[in-house]
């Protein structure tokens, strides 16, 4: 049996948007677990992802306007020069 593959960025943000897009009534707390079961129905190893790199992601999503801050996490979005 091979080993499975370890997510990379691509893969997580893959990921995520793939859990917001169902994320009606997802609290904060359940969506890194959300995200990491997704990445293994999609067959990766999810043993080294963080829950903080998966905020991160998301945060960097919400910033560059790929998402919506579906759970109203992401601070200062409105106040950039």
């Amino acid at each position: 049996m091979s080993k499975k593959p370890y997510p990379q960025n691509d893969d997580l943000v893959n990921a995520i948007l793939k859990v917001l897009s169902k994320a009606y009534t997802m609290t904060p707390d359940e969506f890194p677990e959300a995200v990491k079961k997704q990445l293994e129905e999609e067959g990766f190893y999810t043993g080294l992802v963080t829950t903080k790199r998966i905020w991160q992601l998301y945060e960097k999503l919400v910033r560059n306007g790929q998402a919506v801050d579906v759970f109203g996490v992401v601070q200062d979005l409105g106040q950039r020069e």
